[in-house]
C-alpha cells in the first residue's frame, strides 16, 4: 500500500491525490492494535496518513523519535486547534468534535504565552492536593464501592469499581458533592466513546462546571477549585469552567483505565502473583508495565502545523493536524528490546509516551493524583478480596469502543464473599 501525499488546493485545505488514507476506526484498535500498528510501520512507515470519521484526513505519529520531535516543538507544531486547515469540512455534530475539540480559552486549547498563563494558574493549584489525604480519601472510597458488591461472590470491576473511584476522588479533590460523581462519570465516558451522545455529553459536562465555578465563588473552601479561583492572575468564568474540564478530562478516564488494565495484567500474568500475597513491590510493576503495554490514552488529538515542513518522509502542510500515537510509540522497536520474551527491558523504565512529553504534557502533580488513585484503588481491592480472578476467559473481554483510549468495557471477577467493612467514617 502506498502512502498518499498531502497537496494544498486553492482552498488551502489539504486535499487527497489518492485514497489509501488508512481509516482510524474498527475493530483492531481494540483486539489487537500492537500488531495493527506494527503492520501501519511497515507499510507506511513513522507517519501515517489517516482518515477520521467522516472522511477527515490528518496524520498519526507512531515513531518514537518522530513523536519525541513533535512534542519537543511547540512553536512548529502547537497545540492551537484554530490552525486546523479542515474547519470548513465540519460539521457541528461530528462526533469526534468534544475529543479534537474547538478554539477555547483552556488550558488544553490554547499556545503559546497563553497556554502558559494557563498553566500558571493550574499547576500550582494541583500542587495544593495533599498526597496524603488524598490517598486516606481513595481508602476510605475504595472500601466503600468494595462493601457494595463484596457479599455477592462476584462484580464487574469496570462499572462498579474502576470507574467510579476516580470520579468520586476527583469528586472530592474539587469539592463536588458525591451525589454527582456517577453523572460526572457518564459524561465523561459517553464524550470520550465518540458516539452519538458525545456532543448531549460535552454540553452537560460544561455545564456541571459552570455550575460548580458558581458555587465556589459563593461557598469557597479548601478545595481545588476554590485554590484556582483566588489566582492573582486575573480569569473569566468560562476560563475557569473549560481549565476544570481539562482537569477531569485527562483524570477520569485516564484513570480508570491505568487501574483497569493494570488489574487485567495482574490478573492474566503471573509474574505479578505475588500482589495477590501481599507484594506491593509488583503492583507498582504491572502499573508501570501497563503505561508501557496497554497505556490509557493510546490516541491523542493532537497537534498542528504552523507552517509547511517534512516529518520522517511525509510533507506536512500548514494546518494539517497530528494525532499523537502514544501507543504505537512506545511499542516503536527502535526504542524496544527484550532481554526475553517474558521480561521487558522497560521494566522500571518510565521513558513512555502514557503522559505525552514536552509542554503540552500532562501536568506531574496529575501524574501523581492520578497514580495514588489507580494505585491506592489496586491495594484496596487486594486486601479485601485477595483471590480474585477473572470471571471469563481473558479472550472475551471487550476494550472501550474508542481508538483513542484503551479501556475495558467491562472487567468481571469472581472472589469468596467477604462482610462489608462499613463504609466511610
Amino acid at each position: 500500500m502506498t502512502v498518499p501525499e498531502l497537496e494544498t488546493g486553492a482552498t488551502g485545505c489539504p486535499i487527497r491525490t489518492e485514497s489509501a488514507l488508512v481509516p482510524l476506526s474498527g475493530p483492531r484498535f481494540h483486539t489487537d492494535p500492537h500488531r495493527l500498528y506494527t503492520e501501519m510501520r511497515s507499510d507506511h512507515g513513522p507517519v501515517v496518513a489517516v482518515e477520521l470519521t467522516g472522511g477527515i484526513p490528518a496524520w498519526l505519529v507512531i515513531g518514537y523519535r518522530e513523536l519525541h520531535q513533535v512534542t519537543s516543538d511547540p512553536e512548529l507544531f502547537p497545540r492551537d486547534v484554530g490552525l486546523w486547515n479542515q474547519w470548513p469540512h465540519i460539521p457541528a455534530d461530528w462526533p469526534l468534535l468534544p475529543m479534537v475539540g474547538q478554539p477555547m480559552p483552556s488550558i488544553y486549547f490554547t499556545a503559546g504565552a497563553e497556554h502558559r498563563r494557563h498553566v500558571e494558574m493550574v499547576e500550582p493549584a494541583l500542587e495544593t492536593v495533599d498526597p496524603f489525604e488524598l490517598r486516606r480519601t481513595c481508602e476510605d472510597l475504595a472500601d466503600r464501592l468494595i462493601d457494595a458488591f463484596c457479599g455477592r461472590g462476584e462484580a464487574d470491576l469496570m462499572a462498579e469499581f474502576a470507574e467510579l473511584l476516580p470520579a468520586l476522588a476527583l469528586a472530592r479533590v474539587l469539592g463536588i458533592p458525591d451525589a454527582e460523581a456517577p453523572e460526572l462519570a457518564w459524561t465523561m465516558k459517553t464524550l470520550a466513546d465518540g458516539g452519538a451522545e458525545a456532543q448531549t455529553a460535552y454540553q452537560r459536562f460544561h455545564e456541571l462546571m459552570r455550575r460548580l465555578v458558581a458555587l465556589k465563588h459563593e461557598h469557597p473552601g479548601p478545595d481545588l477549585v476554590s485554590v484556582m479561583l483566588r489566582s492573582p492572575e486575573p480569569f473569566t468564568d468560562e476560563e475557569y469552567a473549560l481549565d476544570l474540564q481539562a482537569i477531569i478530562a485527562a483524570g477520569h478516564l485516564p484513570s480508570a483505565d491505568w487501574l483497569v488494565n493494570s488489574l487485567r495484567l495482574m490478573l492474566t500474568d503471573e509474574r505479578f502473583a505475588a500482589a495477590f500475597g501481599g507484594g506491593r513491590r509488583s503492583v507498582g510493576q504491572a502499573m508501570n508495565e501497563a503505561l508501557w503495554e496497554d497505556t490509557p490514552t493510546q490516541i491523542l488529538a493532537g497537534r498542528w502545523a504552523a507552517r509547511d515542513t517534512r516529518l520522517a518522509d511525509k510533507v506536512i502542510h500548514r494546518g494539517d493536524m497530528l494525532l499523537l500515537g502514544l501507543a504505537a510509540a512506545n511499542a516503536d522497536p527502535h526504542v524496544r528490546q527484550h532481554v526475553a520474551d517474558t521480561e521487558p527491558a522497560h521494566s522500571g523504565n518510565s521513558a513512555h509516551f502514557a503522559f505525552s512529553h514536552g509542554e503540552y504534557r500532562c501536568p506531574f502533580p496529575a501524574q501523581q493524583i492520578a497514580e495514588i488513585i489507580a494505585r491506592t484503588g489496586i491495594e484496596v481491592l487486594l486486601d479485601r478480596l485477595p483471590d480474585i480472578d477473572l470471571a471469563v476467559p481473558v479472550g472475551s473481554l471487550v476494550r472501550r469502543p474508542s481508538p483513542f483510549l484503551r479501556g475495558m468495557t467491562s472487567l468481571p471477577v469472581r472472589f469468596t464473599p467477604v462482610r462489608a467493612v462499613g463504609g466511610l467514617s
